[in-house]
């Protein structure tokens, strides 16, 4: 792989162009060079994108110290050990460590590995199978692709159209998560995966945590005891968690950001961060030469092909199929898949669950969110599941039930809910909540996606004393309801 610089305009073939070298575009070159398909991929930033730097990783990262903490005070022997506030300049530090100082040198090494070219600069279509890059110092060099060109764009943090937000200097997600001190006061604006996860870091990490939500509940597109038992924990924590609630103007006074809610509240702080959705980073692709909308989400099909172009995919979030990396990773594996496939002129097998469809989009997406407590769930909720026309019936277990929960810990509070089709007995979804539950959420992602019927689940035996024995009180409550 070679960082290609030209001092003129020229043209270049490969079979595949991929733009943008998040872990979404990297697997798709990853398989398509696999396959023997030369390919090119353009990145107008890091190597690696935003998970690496900006998202997945270094939240993660900030987190893990807060959630082992929050762990350790549960078991006696231990607590009074970890009273004490955690110390911030080391998380930060071990967060830096997992972003490589925001360099990406070893991302580079990778994609070299795989025999692709890379291309910085800002890829834009300029035609059909035709991308231009722009370098950064203005080169521009022509990619025109045999088979594919893969949309791999991803997302960006979408602001609210506040007047004067721009003097403000808001924190978006990549603030949050590349900030290198806790802020004394910090407002959070939005009830979802972002806001609460970086609510709870932060307030744990000396942070004093106002926030703001406008519905009703905190993760209001999960099971509602979630974001229940999320507010609940953060208020606990010493979080104000204010449902219900807008912002009306934001000014920044003195260094000092003033916030006024559509209640009449007057919130001061240090800095605010505005959670409150992603918006397609599709705004300067040259998407009006090929007859699309600039700015807009990509439609697709279940082999990532862009409506109405053969040779053209949107992989990952850009399609706003499901807003979660693994998930963009799954899609690129059949995309990836489907490009090598059509390139050779074989059919591809886009039936559901077949080689070439992202079926799982559909049924089988998991997420846990990171927060204490952790959120895990996968497929559809009880008020999905109704609105999607399936007979179904929930079943609740309070997990502090379970022995190995209280094991894990004093006074576990959590909750699971298993979402059964009445008419296939099959499971259309699983929500659990509670410490730990994230590495639980797989066997129950295995079940809805395989679709195991439930009286096979019987002979899926959980070891004891472990939170998984949750499976056996869920179908028991199940069998006698």
């Amino acid at each position: 792989m070679t960082e290609t610089q030209s001092t003129h305009t020229e043209a270049t073939a490969y079979d595949v162009v991929v733009i943008g070298a998040g872990p979404v575009g990297e697997n798709v070159a990853d398989r398509t060079r696999a396959a023997g398909l030369s390919t090119a991929v353009v990145e107008s930033e890091l190597v690696g994108g935003e998970c690496s730097y900006w998202a997945c990783m270094p939240s993660k990262a900030l987190l893990r110290p807060v959630l082992a903490q929050a762990d350790a005070r549960r078991l006696p022997g231990l607590s009074a050990a970890v009273q004490g506030p955690l110390d911030t300049a080391a998380v930060l530090a071990r967060r830096d460590s997992f972003t490589s100082g925001w360099k990406d040198d070893g991302q580079v090494r990778w994609l070299e590995g795989t025999g692709a070219d890379l291309y910085r600069g800002q890829g834009r279509l300029s035609g059909p199978r035709t991308v231009t890059v722009t370098g950064p110092d203005g080169d521009r060099r022509v990619l025109t692709a045999r088979h594919a060109v893969a949309v791999c764009t991803g997302s960006r943090a979408r602001l609210p159209g506040l007047p004067g937000l721009d003097e403000v200097r808001p924190w978006t997600s990549r603030e949050a998560t590349s900030a290198h001190s806790a802020p004394g006061r910090l407002v959070v604006v939005g009830g979802g995966v972002v806001a609460t996860e970086m609510a709870c870091a932060w307030q744990a990490l000396g942070s004093r945590v106002t926030v703001l939500v406008r519905g009703e509940r905190l993760l209001g597109r999960m099971e509602p005891f979630a974001g229940d038992l999320v507010a609940e924990a953060l208020t606990e924590a010493g979080a104000q968690v204010r449902t219900g609630t807008s912002v009306k103007s934001v000014t920044r006074e003195n260094g000092t950001v003033v916030v006024l809610t559509d209640t009449g509240d007057r919130i001061e702080a240090d800095e605010i961060l505005f959670a409150t959705g992603r918006a397609p980073r599709t705004d300067d692709l040259g998407l009006e030469t090929v007859g699309l909308e600039p700015g807009s989400w990509l439609d697709v099909d279940d082999s990532l092909r862009v409506t109405g172009h053969d040779w053209l995919y949107a992989v990952g979030d850009v399609n706003h199929r499901a807003l979660l990396t693994h998930q963009g990773k799954y899609q690129a594996r059949i995309a990836g898949a489907a490009i090598v496939t059509r390139a050779a002129g074989e059919p591809v097998r886009a039936e559901d669950w077949g080689a070439h469809a992202a079926t799982a989009d559909h049924a089988a997406v998991p997420q846990v969110v990171f927060t204490d407590p952790e959120v895990a769930s996968v497929g559809l909720t009880l008020a999905e599941a109704e609105q999607a026309g399936h007979r179904v019936r929930a079943v609740d277990v309070d997990l502090s039930s379970v022995a190995g929960a209280s094991l894990y810990g004093d006074d576990y509070r959590g909750r699971a809910r298993m979402v059964v089709d009445l008419e296939d007995e099959i499971l259309r979804g699983l929500t659990l909540v509670g410490p730990g539950v994230g590495e639980l959420i797989h066997a129950a992602t295995v079940a809805v996606a395989a679709r195991v019927p439930v009286d096979r689940l019987w002979h899926a035996v959980p070891s004891y004393p472990t939170i998984s024995e949750v499976w056996l009180r869920l179908l028991e409550a199940y069998r006698d309801a």
